[in-house]
């Protein structure tokens, strides 16, 4: 059985998803389906599909290391008796394998984890896996027993892009990259701001006290991207560069403070802010990305949070007091 990650995910929400995501209109494009003639023609129609920002509901929005430039396309053909379905991935990951399903609508109140889809996709629909390839890559699917009418007019479902980044879990929307009502139109993209924020190595630019006293390689650095998405909320995207594999990296906001009033007179609170960033990803080597959204809003962390953005040195063991050990050390989202 599949388990829910966030614990705040309610019924009332799945609800007001099931209800936004099926009330959207019918398609934006379609073709005509006779000719001069009288004679059928084929008929296509396509949906566009934008990345999962929360839009369906409150606490859904995506929540991992997946760039959020990812879209999708889904175009239904009449095939004879059967319709054809082509999907169009767009910014992939090159070599990742992402799992693209339809799920057929439900009555949250009998289905095992309380979502408004059947968790077993419908293979009938369309259930298959597409590779990355670093930007745009399309698949086509032939559906069983479903007609282009059936499908664009009649047919309830979901149509799903899972995070090929992380394991799949059927059961919570923050995992999926693309999820919306299939082959109905989607709308317009909403407009969202976003402002990344670069640090170098922690040579004492805070204060000269302190700069870094370690063995690890200076030439890591990071960058902080704070995406708005729906719900007043933000999603932050961290990116080190030149990091260890096999080594753990903490990585923090920690609030400012009165150095009078800390135990270790440091000028910020040594616990660090879990609502906004608090991470300890292991790195493969090279680049390491991690996300977290946060329940502050995008103006409050660009514009009124004061906090410090710490990357604590995974080569020894995590000292909060000591700013020394820390390879990174900035301003928070500034």
């Amino acid at each position: 059985m599949s388990n829910v990650k966030n614990p705040s995910w309610k019924r009332m929400a799945l609800a007001t998803f099931m209800g936004a995501a099926l009330t959207l209109g019918t398609s934006s494009c379609e073709d005509d389906n006779e000719d001069n003639n009288g004679n059928n023609e084929p008929q296509s129609s396509s949906y566009n599909y934008f990345f999962n920002n929360g839009e369906v509901a409150a606490g859904t929005a995506y929540d991992g290391s997946h760039n959020s430039d990812f879209s999708a396309d889904l175009e239904v053909e009449s095939d004879g008796e059967n319709a054809t379905i082509t999907v169009t991935l767009k910014n992939t990951v090159d070599g990742a394998s992402y799992m693209v399903h339809a799920h057929d609508a439900a009555d949250p109140n009998t289905t095992r984890n309380g979502t408004p889809y059947n968790e077993t996709p419908n293979a009938d629909v369309l259930v298959t896996s597409i590779e990355g390839n670093g930007g745009e890559v399309s698949q086509t699917y032939t559906t069983t027993g479903f007609s282009y009418d059936e499908l664009t007019t009649n047919y309830e479902g979901f149509f799903v892009v899972h995070d090929p980044l992380q394991a799949i879990n059927t059961a919570d929307l923050t995992t999926f990259l693309v999820v919306g009502s299939f082959a109905r139109d989607q709308g317009a993209a909403p407009s969202y701001d976003a402002q990344t924020f670069n640090y170098g190595f922690n040579t004492g630019q805070i204060a000269s006290q302190f700069a870094y006293s370690g063995s690890h390689p200076n030439n890591l650095s990071a960058s902080i991207t704070v995406e708005e998405i729906a719900n007043d909320r933000a999603r932050v995207f961290v990116e080190l560069t030149n990091t260890i594999a096999g080594e753990t990296y903490p990585i923090h906001a920690h609030d400012k403070a009165d150095p009078n009033t800390t135990p270790n007179e440091t000028p910020y609170d040594e616990t660090p802010n879990s609502d906004v960033l608090v991470q300890m990803p292991t790195s493969d080597g090279g680049n390491l990305r991690v996300a977290q959204i946060s329940t502050k809003s995008y103006t409050e962390l660009t514009t009124q949070y004061e906090a410090f953005f710490v990357v604590h040195d995974p080569l020894q063991a995590v000292n909060t007091a000591d700013p020394t050990t820390y390879i990174i050390l900035g301003n928070f989202a500034r």
